[in-house]
Parts: structure tokens; sequence; C-alpha cells
């Protein structure tokens, strides 16, 4: 069974990391919910979730990490050390990144992966990327083990690449048909 991560930090934008746990999970991956508090993390609306554990307590290598945006959850990840961290080891070991609207700026910046890339970001954060990166519009950008996604509105579609790279085609073309995302 393939594993993901999400990562959420206080601040971070609800239908981003709603919508891959959800869609993840209806794919067959097993979705860990990690939170940098815990055992709750509040959104940037509000809404608290409860995490499966916090981030010091992961004892998993998972196949993809996922990084919420959202202010300031987005700048809350690029803080800290432990989520660099990790992202220098998934990266290092070839599996999977997947990062949305401020978070591409952010936590991967810091973390050295973003260099000599293509990726996207919500509008007006690409003047955060060094032009070692090159930022591009489309709402979701895949380069190599990187995947990013511009905002809550192409949420749906990054989840839906990440069931498709993950899991396969046929699971994405059937879960998007269910769905009525087609």
């Amino acid at each position: 069974m393939r594993t993901a991560v999400v990562i959420l930090a206080d601040g971070f934008e609800e239908i981003e990391a709603v919508t891959p746990i959800d869609v993840l999970r209806r794919a067959g991956v097993d979705v860990t919910t990690v939170g940098l508090t815990a055992p709750t993390v509040t959104g940037a609306h509000g809404i608290e979730i409860a995490v499966d554990r916090a981030l010091d307590a992961l004892a998993v290598e998972p196949d993809l990490v996922v990084l919420p945006g959202g202010l300031p959850g987005a700048t809350n990840l690029g803080a800290s050390q432990a989520v660099v961290d990790l992202l220098r080891r998934q990266h290092a070991a070839g599996r999977m990144i997947a990062a949305i609207c401020a978070a591409p700026a952010f936590a991967p910046l810091e973390a050295g992966i973003l260099d000599g890339r293509r990726a996207t970001c919500y509008p007006s954060f690409e003047s955060r990327f060094p032009k070692t990166v090159t930022a591009v519009d489309d709402r979701v950008v895949i380069d190599g083990n990187l995947v990013t996604s511009r905002g809550p509105g192409t949420a749906l579609d990054m989840a839906l690449t990440l069931v498709e790279l993950l899991v396969g085609a046929a699971e994405a073309t059937k879960l998007r048909a269910g769905m009525l995302a087609e």
C-alpha cells in the first residue's frame, strides 16, 4: 500500500489539506495527518483538525509528503527545521513531494529542492523564487518527484494528479468520473 503524509501547521488552507487527504484515501493510499502542533491544528479559516500524530512522532518514510498552503501555515512549515529536514530526505531518496498555494515558496525553498526546477504557486509568491526556479502558471506542475499547484481552486486537480502518480491513471480516471470532476 502506498503511503502519504499531509503536514499541517497552524494557518493552513483547509481546502488544500482536506482535498488531498480525502482523494488519496479514496484511492486506497494510507494517509497520515501530521501536525506541527498536536493533537489539533487550526486552519486559516478557523477550522480545527485533529491530526494522527505530531511531526516529531513520525516514524515512517512515506511515498509522498503533501504541504498545504495558506497563511501563516506555509510560513510556519518553512520555519520548521523538522519539515525542511523531512523534505531533504524525501528529495534525496527520490520520493514525492507536493506543495500547493504559498507552500512551494517556503519549505521546499528552504530545503533547497526547487533549484533547477519548474514550479507553480499562488500568484505573487513566485516572487520568492530565486532565478534558479522556473515559475509556471499551470494549475499543476510535475517536475520529477516534485508536484506543485496554484491554490484552493486547483486542490482537486493536484489531488487527482497525485493519485495518478502514486496509484495509476486508471484509478485517477475512475475517481475523476465518480466525483464528477471531468
